[in-house]
């Protein structure tokens, strides 16, 4: 079994609720609020943990998802615009990128489900089929790997 951290990105480590008129802007069907989110962790920290545990052979990935009820051409600039804040804000520290249609099972879309969750809802939490923590356990949990 591969060892595997995967984490959710809006409300887990983008804080896209922080921005001020996000929910307007996202029935505008703007990608502004994905763009600007600030990081909810000290973003260079996490990704030296993460190169860390990708040497002691742990596979990391994203899994998030896109708009509520967003359009398809809206979904695919809301997946171009979290690939551009991950890149602006988590380097080089991923081994996979998922955003899919917003209410899809997580564990049924990445490429090792037993592995970890951090995801701020509890609703994919649940449905996890490996374990899965809240984001305030992040740092907690990866430094005790």
């Amino acid at each position: 079994m591969k060892k595997a951290i995967y984490f959710d990105m809006d409300g887990t480590i983008a804080d896209l609720y922080g921005v001020n008129g996000w929910l307007d802007m996202l029935i505008a069907e703007s990608v502004n609020p994905y763009v600007i989110a600030k990081p909810m962790l000290e973003m260079w920290e996490l990704s030296k943990v993460l190169h860390s545990l990708r040497n002691k052979g742990f596979h990391v990935g994203i899994i998030s998802w896109t708009s509520k009820g967003g359009t398809k051409e809206y979904n695919e600039r809301v997946a171009n615009a979290k690939k551009w804040w991950l890149r602006e804000n988590l380097y080089t520290a991923l081994d996979e990128i998922k955003i899919v249609p917003y209410g899809t099972p997580k564990a049924q879309a990445v490429d090792f489900p037993e592995g970890i969750l951090f995801d701020d809802e509890e609703r994919n939490r649940e449905g996890w089929t490996g374990k899965a923590y809240t984001p305030e356990m992040i740092m907690k949990i990866l430094e005790a790997l």
